[in-house]
Parts: structure tokens; C-alpha cells; sequence
């Protein structure tokens, strides 16, 4: 997997809340388009949502629980 930029985490951390319900700020479009293309967020009627890969990605970057 590709290092993320800083808007891509962001992004997808955002997506990731949105995804449980949560309130999100605004999406960066060129970050969410780039996470679309390595398939971490899909586009959808919403704007953008997750993937499951996505979400993998950030338990992974999360490290185990402690």
C-alpha cells in the first residue's frame, strides 16, 4: 500500500466516521478521488463512502488494540 498524503488519511478518516453515523466535515475532493483510484472510498448518490478495503487499512494503521 501507498504512504497516504495527510488529506488522504484525513479523508478517509472522515469517510470512516461518516460511514458509523458521525458527523463529517468537508471531503477533500482531489484526496477523495485519490482514494477512490487506490480503492480505499467508492464515489456514491452521497459523495464518497469507504471501502472495506479502506477500513482495513485503518485498523491496520490503528495497531492493535490496547
Amino acid at each position: 500500500m501507498a504512504d497516504l498524503t495527510d488529506a488522504q488519511l484525513n479523508a478517509l478518516q472522515n469517510l470512516a466516521k461518516k460511514k458509523l453515523g458521525g458527523e463529517t466535515p468537508f471531503i477533500n475532493i482531489s484526496a477523495a478521488r485519490a482514494l477512490v483510484e487506490l480503492g480505499l472510498a467508492e464515489r456514491s448518490r452521497e459523495g464518497w463512502d469507504i471501502t472495506a478495503e479502506g477500513s482495513s487499512v485503518l485498523a491496520k494503521l490503528a495497531g492493535p488494540p490496547r
